[in-house]
Order: structure tokens, then C-alpha cells, then sequence
């Protein structure tokens, strides 16, 4: 089995009112539910909009933490789901369950090979 990360960025979510969101709150709840219960689920969430956010930046020689995203930054991760399925096809599945659930678009990357630790 492969790890996919399905994923999407708060800039695709689009202007709703709570009550739309109230509704796909259940909808979203029952996808994540279906990949429990497929045994696919490894990870979801969504990440807060007005929460903190630090960068940590190796470039000058030192590590430098920062409050906030890079100014250049136009566009920020909104929320994730990693699942374990064999294939891309699967994956992308799950990506349009997603997709349908919540109301915007999800991208579907596979991780890379783990590098092994002897």
C-alpha cells in the first residue's frame, strides 16, 4: 500500500455562509467515517485560519523562527487527509468523496519512498 496526502488550500474553499458550512460538517464527517471503515484512514484535519503560524527558515546559516507565512505566500494549506491505498486510482477515489463532501477541490500527491535507517 501507498500513503497519499489529499489535501486542499483555504483559497479554494470559496465565500459561504455558516449554515452552508454547517451542512457539509456532517457530509465531510461521514467520508472521513467511509475511509475509517474501508481501513485507508491514517490522518485528516483541518488547520485553524486565524491561528498561529511560524516559519522556520535554515537559509542564513541559522534557523530562524518567524511568526507567519512567507509574505510571498499567496496561497495557504486550509486542511489535509493522508490515507494507505495501493494505488492512484484509490487515492484519487477518496480525493472525489472528499471533494464532494466538502464543497471545493482536493489535490491528491503520493508520498515518497521512506528512506531506510540502518
Amino acid at each position: 500500500m501507498t500513503e497519499y496526502l489529499l489535501y486542499f488550500n483555504q483559497q479554494w474553499v470559496g465565500d459561504h455562509t455558516e449554515e452552508w458550512f454547517r451542512s457539509r460538517a456532517p457530509l465531510a464527517m461521514a467520508a472521513v467515517n467511509e475511509m475509517k471503515a474501508a481501513g485507508v484512514y491514517v490522518f485528516a484535519g483541518g488547520l485553524e485560519e486565524d491561528g498561529p503560524v511560524y516559519s522556520a527558515d535554515p537559509t542564513s546559516g541559522t534557523v530562524m523562527v518567524t511568526d507567519g507565512p512567507y509574505v510571498e505566500t499567496k496561497e495557504f494549506l486550509g486542511g489535509f487527509a493522508v490515507v494507505d491505498v495501493p494505488d492512484d486510482e484509490t487515492a484519487t477515489m477518496w480525493a472525489g468523496k472528499l471533494a464532494e463532501a466538502c464543497g471545493w477541490p482536493q489535490e491528491v500527491r503520493r508520498f515518497g519512498s521512506q528512506p531506510r535507517i540502518e
